[in-house]
C-alpha cells in the first residue's frame, strides 16, 4: 500500500449526500477481486449514458457532459469533496478501489458511513470527516473557480484552504501511522514474520502431532 503524508490536490467538488457504494462503483463491476481496474467505471452511471459492464473499453463510450467529473478541469482532481452520508449502501470494497484507481487519494465530507470509512484506510485513501459549514464553504468556492486546490497535511492533520484558511480533522494514532508508512493489514503482519516462524518452530516442536500426515 502507497504512504500518505501530504497532499497539494485538485479538488472535484460533488455536490450530492448519500452517494451510496452502488453509485460510486455499480453491481455488475464486483466480479472481480483484483483491487485494480476499477477506476475507469467509478460513478459509472452518472459519467456514461450506456449501460457498462466489465472490461468495456470507456474510451469508447458516450460520456454524460453535465457530470462535472467529464469536464476538463477536473481531469487530474486528486480530492473528491461531497456531503453528508458518503459512501452509504453495501460494504463492497470496490468502493474504494474504485476510488483509489481513478486517481483520489482523499476524500472530504461532513459525514462517513462506518464501514466504508473503515475500507478507505485499508486502502490507502485518507477520508477526512469536515465540519459541514466548511464543507458548505470548499462546495461553493470549488465551483465556482477553474481550478481548486486544497493542502492536507497528515502529520500536522490540517487542511489548507487557497486563501490560507486552515482546519483541523481527527485520525486514531493507528491509522495514521498505517497511512504515513503504508501499511495495510498484510503489510502489519508481515512486520510480525520472524515471531511468526519462531512461533511456527516451537508450536511444531510442543505439538508434533498436529503436522503428521
Amino acid at each position: 500500500m502507497k504512504s500518505f503524508k501530504q497532499l497539494k490536490g485538485l479538488v472535484f467538488p460533488l455536490d450530492r449526500a448519500n452517494v451510496d457504494t452502488d453509485a460510486i462503483i455499480p453491481k455488475q463491476f464486483l466480479k472481480s477481486i483484483k483491487r485494480s481496474g476499477f477506476g475507469p467505471y467509478l460513478f459509472d452511471e452518472w459519467r456514461y449514458l450506456d449501460h457498462g459492464e466489465p472490461d468495456m473499453d470507456c474510451s469508447k463510450r458516450p460520456l454524460n457532459k453535465d457530470f462535472l467529473l467529464n469536464q476538463p478541469r477536473y481531469a487530474k482532481a486528486q480530492i473528491l469533496l461531497a456531503r453528508d452520508n458518503f459512501g452509504c449502501g453495501s460494504s463492497r470494497e470496490h468502493a474504494p478501489w474504485a476510488i483509489d484507481g481513478y486517481g483520489f487519494q482523499v476524500i472530504i465530507a461532513p459525514s462517513f458511513a462506518d464501514i466504508f470509512f473503515s475500507n478507505c484506510y485499508k486502502n490507502g485513501l485518507l477520508p477526512i470527516a469536515a465540519p459541514a459549514a466548511m464543507v458548505e464553504r470548499m462546495l461553493k468556492e470549488s465551483l465556482a473557480s477553474e481550478a481548486y486546490y486544497l493542502d492536507v497535511n497528515l502529520e500536522a492533520q490540517t487542511v489548507t484552504l487557497p486563501s490560507g484558511d486552515s482546519f483541523g480533522f481527527d485520525i486514531t494514532p493507528h491509522r495514521k501511522h498505517c497511512l504515513l508508512n503504508g501499511l495495510d493489514e498484510i503489510g502489519l503482519t508481515l512486520m510480525h514474520a520472524e515471531d511468526i516462524k519462531t512461533f511456527e518452530v516451537k508450536h511444531r516442536a510442543a505439538q508434533p502431532w498436529l503436522f503428521s500426515a
